[in-house]
């Protein structure tokens, strides 16, 4: 289904807490999307785009109507982007951004999920490019190239999965490839619909205690409440 995809999905059980932690992480998005321009996804594209994405991870209409009614309201919550990188167990790199309200308190939750896990906090940064991505169906391999090309689109790389098609961009394409594609169709459905980091070469660990104390890094990261997303350059299994 496409290298962002694989790079980020680390298996995470369907429990009632997983869930919690997917409508805070949205919520937020949301909340900071519809207060940083109007609250109003007609009106917003940003704010639409992260409802779409928030509708696919099945978080409620609920959680997504108080996240724009707080911002409405005028919350004085304040939210900031932050990136940080480091080496995790064995051959890994991680890129874990975030949106935090107190950056001291979120680098020192990172650096200790780094730390428990033999890692640390350190610029991989270098080994990662950022990428427009968007993996969808409902198109052919044709019919999609062609739809980029009347629209100008340079396409420079893209995959074939079975029914899915996953297209690398520039990340200052994003916008264009996106509006091309829902142009042509509509109801297209994005499974993948993001600016992301993927690395430049991949990675495998052979270490069971590795692949363990990785995988425990990527959930110990993403459980985080400030954690949005964790890219990585291991291939899973």
């Amino acid at each position: 289904m496409g290298r962002a995809f694989e790079v980020r999905k680390v298996a995470m059980s369907k429990t009632a807490a997983a869930k919690s932690k997917v409508y805070a992480k949205f919520g937020r998005e949301i909340y900071v999307a519809a207060k940083a321009g109007v609250p109003d996804p007609d009106m917003n594209a940003a704010l639409k785009r992260v409802i779409e994405k928030a509708k696919r991870e099945q978080v409620t209409a609920d959680v997504i109507s108080r996240a724009i009614e707080k911002a409405k309201g005028g919350s004085d919550d304040s939210y900031a982007a932050a990136r940080y990188e480091g080496f995790g167990p064995g051959t890994s790199q991680l890129i874990v951004e975030c949106l935090t309200d107190n950056v001291n308190r979120t680098i020192a939750e990172v650096r200790t999920c780094f730390n428990k896990t033999g890692g640390k906090l350190g610029s991989v940064l270098h080994m990662f490019e950022q990428k427009a991505v968007f993996t969808f169906t409902g198109l052919t391999e044709d019919e999609t190239l062609m739809i980029l090309i009347e629209a100008g689109v340079d396409l420079k790389d893209y995959e074939v999965d079975e029914d899915y098609i996953t297209i690398y961009g520039e990340p200052g394409q994003y916008s264009e490839i996106r509006t091309a594609l829902r142009d042509a169709k509509p109801e297209l459905e994005f499974e993948e619909d993001e600016v992301a980091w993927l690395p430049l070469a991949k990675s495998a660990l052979t270490d069971d205690k590795e692949k363990e104390q990785f995988e425990r890094l990527v959930n110990m990261l993403e459980e985080l409440d400030d954690v949005q997303k964790v890219y990585h350059n291991i291939e899973l299994e």
